[in-house]
């Protein structure tokens, strides 16, 4: 491992051998981290590297089991998030834990209120405060609105606003871009060059490889818990850094094998709801369909209505020759449509519930003696399906609580992959997961066209879209503006640009 111990005097943060354990599992085991101001210093690792629970370390929401940490020169040790934010440190948390009732000014000096003396608070003032940081970021609502209102997208914004509005001495980002569309990402880069301007520290966690070499100065790489090494992203290529994060050569992160397109799976005619309209397409047996578009075009608003999360207005539903309808998830399910929704704290999993439980509560029928459930089969199908996808974790008895945002989407994935649904709908699959699961997760989308089920994969990464799709569909404003094959891809008559042009509403 390459240790940087030099010229310690010009960083703003010294992470020095910091361990944590959590029951068995051991998180961090002697690891190392430097950051200078006015430095991007990207953090990467696969899922259960030990990247956020460093991080959470930092803000105080863990305790470090050894180690030191020096911050500005100083011995540093804070007892939470507001300590740290007090110090000069603030966090942007891959998983959102918004308060839905509070308003965005409210969530954003959350902590940090204006006051009038020692007892009431100062709204008005508040109010205009945040009206005029959120002018500054363009953003859409004012600072009275509910932020149970906004989509996933826009808490997001919120809580980067929130970050950056602290007046941080160094700002964390823990997968900042994960919900963002192409235009909020470029936003975001604008605001970190502004900060680094400043003097700002920034640490960026991420997967998206194409941001990192994009905006970040430094990288440092964790695996297994352990510090691996620590340079300049100009004297490193993307090979070399895939190949440090997962220990070995990732061949192909988009694994596409062409598979035989059967009869058609699923037909939407004319479908109408919430942020929709007139939506036509279908999708074959064996096929993966990519669905493309800006955050909030209609395209998962779409997919929602499919699996019986919103209610379709108008139009017709057909699986396998079939008209068919759902009210409910429950009912899609039964009729073999499955759907991993891209917030999965709100809709994929039971947090306080372990592995095992999440795993199996959709495919419970299929495991019931009479009244009783047969827990032999439960336990090994489980513990099989969990070791296909690399969950990383010390038992299947653990609650899904406990485990990276990268390894409860893989359970989350896994509970679908056990009941072996006909149409399989995917949003947002590798949110926030590491390139090594990534490949591995685009290879087991492979298997399941291959074994003729139907594949709808929407995506916010134009590579990904274009790299394991047979065809894509491009939204605009709750309509199809276009289609794209996968021959109009290799021959490169559709590219990115294209693509993107569509989703801004161009021909």
């Amino acid at each position: 491992m390459e240790k940087n111990t030099d010229g310690k005097n010009e960083y703003i943060l010294q992470c020095e051998g910091i361990s944590k354990a959590f029951g068995g599992t051991q998180a961090l085991k002697d690891v190392q981290l430097y950051v200078k101001p006015g430095e991007v210093h990207a953090l990467m690792g696969e899922n259960g590297a030990g990247k956020s629970t460093l991080m959470k370390i930092v803000i105080g929401l863990h305790k470090q089991d050894k180690g030191e940490i020096i911050f500005e020169g100083q011995p540093y040790q804070v007892k939470g998030p507001v300590d740290a934010i007090n110090a000069g440190i603030a966090m942007i948390h891959q998983e959102l834990n918004p308060e839905p009732h509070l308003s965005i000014a409210e969530s954003i000096f959350l902590k940090r209120e204006d006051t009038v003396g020692k007892f009431f608070l100062n709204k008005k003032k508040q109010n205009e405060r945040a009206g005029e940081i959120l002018k500054q970021f363009d953003f859409p609502y004012g600072p009275k609105t509910l932020i149970k209102e906004l989509t996933l997208a826009q808490v997001q914004m919120v809580e980067i606003i929130k970050a950056v509005s602290s007046d941080a001495r160094m700002i964390i980002m823990d997968e900042p871009t994960s919900s963002l569309d192409s235009e909020e990402t470029d936003h975001l880069f604008r605001v970190i060059r502004e900060l680094k301007a400043k003097g700002v520290a920034i640490i960026y966690i991420s997967h998206r490889m194409e941001e990192i070499f994009k905006i970040c100065d430094t990288v440092s790489v964790f695996r297994d818990g352990m510090f691996i090494t620590s340079a300049p992203l100009s004297e490193i290529s993307r090979d070399e850094l895939i190949s440090k994060m997962v220990g070995r050569k990732v061949e192909n992160v988009f694994p596409k094998v062409d598979c035989k397109i059967g009869d058609v799976v699923f037909k939407a005619e004319n479908l109408s709801g919430k942020g929709f309209k007139d939506i036509n397409f279908e999708v074959r047996a064996g096929e993966i369909l990519g669905v493309s578009g800006l955050v909030g075009s209609g395209r998962s608003e779409t997919m929602r209505a499919i699996f019986g999360l919103d209610p379709i207005d108008g139009g017709k539903m057909y699986l396998e020759g079939k008209e068919i309808k759902n009210k409910n998830p429950r009912a899609a399910i039964n009729k073999g449509i499955c759907m991993v929704n891209e917030d999965r704290k709100n809709y994929g999993l039971c947090l306080l519930r372990s592995l095992r439980e999440n795993i199996s509560l959709p495919n419970l029928p299929q495991k019931q003696k009479g009244l009783l459930i047969n827990q032999r089969r439960e336990m090994k199908e489980c513990e099989e399906v969990a070791k296909q996808l690399t969950v990383k974790a010390a038992s299947i008895e653990h609650d899904a609580f406990s485990l990276s945002g990268g390894n409860q989407q893989k359970v989350v994935i896994a509970k679908w992959i056990m009941a072996n649904p006909k149409l399989l709908i995917l949003d947002e699959p590798t949110r926030g997961v590491d390139v090594g699961a990534k490949s591995e997760i685009h290879s087991l989308m492979c298997q399941f066209a291959a074994k003729g089920m139907a594949v709808i994969m929407i995506s916010s990464e134009l590579p990904e879209i274009m790299g394991m799709s047979d065809r894509i569909l491009i939204y605009h404003e709750g309509t199809i503006n276009g289609e794209v094959t996968r021959e109009e891809i290799l021959s490169s008559s559709a590219t990115e640009e294209v693509i993107l042009a569509k989703a801004f509403g161009g021909k």
